[in-house]
């Protein structure tokens, strides 16, 4: 079997001989009449008529050869064989395909189509010429490319090979279409936020921090899509606001956790977080409904029907129910101590990640649709309180023992916001890497003044769920490591 350098050698070869007889083997146009896909809806009258038409496309694969050759072409929106026979095809056309052509290579192809005695639809190739000359074979199409990071890098090979990954990619652009389309029926206006910040809100994470040349300032990219800039619409009268935009978390990677994903996030002045309980669950069922064309899913060990009732889950009492814990009086030594028993590994010491640490633990038991609320307000810097001054007005929809989407009534006390931003300062202080920075300038917009209001997010970790893949499969290039020499 012929190595790939030994591959690429002969295909120069071949463009060196196209060169050589002074065809161009990347032409900048081409006469395309049809796409394959329109070829094909109007095959009945297209082969009736007899008239020739022009595809163009990738040659996947070939059979064949002298007298009688097929290939598959395929252009992105449909695949259609094409035959080279004697006599109704030209010696020009056979001799040009089986010196010049290879799978992987780009053509144009001139003919009429016609059904096979089996009836495959067809093209009777009349004529034949170079659109892109491919210099590196494709990957065998049964088995596509086994080694993950290879699959990854390559993944324009991945897509092109593999139908149902295209498919997919398909299905996630639908997941935003039908999310954009779902809020801008409500009145919800599409924004845009700044993506470089000078402190990054909205969430707890490891930001990725980066240099402003010309203000000569250290800034990060955003961990969430625009929190305290939408708040501050809502403080400058718009009642709902919506973007959709990539976030960037230099954190650890698992099936549920990437540095760069594209979230969504909405806001809604004058409404609490029982309003965005109900949008949000309409939201989930729309979805599911009109891009899977179902509500029930199995992912990850789990099975939940979006359409069932979603069960309202206490985040002290779960914790306590699964493993007796009560996190409203336990101390941290004690926490420590039952990480310890359940054999759970934690990042950093204070009573915050203690917590968040032990109801992971507990999250996992739980198929779903649920909706956690109740949070102890230590874990939630933005949110309103409850009634009871110690929790907060929250809520989260677990789905196959994660967390997939988070929103709440929004705090818009300016004295207390400005208390609770100094506890995370010193949270941060104390080497709490994923506590929040205090935007001091967003209290100031609080002292101005902002409507009561809800706002959710959540992000293609849904869409990976419903999917039952790892985030990482659910993007068309994630980041992989160089190349090694």
């Amino acid at each position: 079997m012929a190595s790939l350098e030994e591959l690429r050698a002969e295909r120069i070869k071949k463009l060196e001989s196209l060169t050589a007889l002074g065809i161009d083997a990347y032409p900048t146009t081409s006469a395309r009449t049809h796409e394959v896909a329109m070829a094909l809806e109007q095959f009945d009258s297209l082969s009736e008529g007899g008239e020739a038409i022009v595809v163009a496309g990738r040659v996947m694969g070939s059979r064949g050869q002298g007298a009688l050759i097929f290939a598959d072409l395929y252009d992105g929106t449909g695949k259609i064989q094409i035959v080279i026979k004697t006599p109704e095809s030209p010696d020009e056309a056979r001799v040009f395909f089986e010196q010049y052509v290879d799978a992987g290579d780009f053509v144009e192809v001139s003919g009429v189509l016609f059904a096979t005695k089996t009836g495959q639809k067809s093209i009777m190739v009349e004529r034949i010429s170079m659109l892109s000359k491919s210099l590196r074979p494709l990957p065998d199409k049964y088995h596509g490319i086994q080694d993950e990071e290879l699959r990854m890098r390559l993944r324009y090979l991945d897509m092109l090979v593999d139908p149902e990954l295209r498919s997919m990619f398909e299905r996630k652009a639908k997941f935003w279409q039908v999310t954009r389309r779902f809020l801008a029926e409500k009145n919800f206006l599409e924004v845009e936020t700044p993506t470089l910040e000078l402190t990054t809100g909205g969430a707890e994470a490891r930001p990725f921090a980066t240099h402003h040349n010309d203000y000569d300032l250290d800034v990060f990219m955003r961990i969430s899509v625009g929190e305290l800039w939408q708040k501050r619409l809502m403080a400058a009268g718009f009642p709902r606001t919506f973007e959709i935009g990539r976030v960037y978390r230099n954190e650890g990677s698992s099936p549920e956790h990437v540095q760069e994903f594209t979230n969504c996030e909405f806001y809604m002045a004058y409404a609490d977080y029982e309003e965005g309980m109900k949008l949000a669950q309409d939201l989930y069922r729309t979805i599911a409904t009109e891009v899977f064309g179902t509500t029930t899913f199995t992912t990850r060990g789990h099975t939940f029907n979006l359409a069932d009732e979603w069960q309202k889950i206490d985040y002290r009492e779960e914790v306590l129910r699964q493993i007796g814990v009560d996190i409203a009086s336990a101390s941290d030594d004690e926490i420590k101590s039952k990480l310890g028993e359940l054999k759970v590994k934690y990042e950093g010491a204070n009573r915050e990640r203690l917590i968040d640490t032990l109801w992971k633990y507990c999250r996992k038991n739980i198929s779903g649709p649920a909706l956690l609320i109740n949070h102890p307000l230590l874990v939630a810097p933005l949110a309103k309180k409850n009634a009871d001054g110690v929790t907060a007005q929250i809520f989260q929809p677990i789905l196959a023992g994660s967390e997939i989407g988070k929103g709440y009534s929004e705090l818009n006390d300016p004295l207390d916001q400005r208390k609770r931003f100094e506890i995370q300062q010193a949270l941060l202080s104390g080497g709490d890497e994923e506590a929040m920075m205090a935007d001091w300038d967003f209290v100031e917009m609080l002292e101005h003044g902002m409507p009561p209001t809800c706002g959710f997010g959540f992000g293609e970790r849904l869409f990976a769920f419903l999917s039952d893949k790892p985030i990482r499969e659910v993007q068309m290039f994630p980041l992989v490591r160089p190349k090694k020499d």
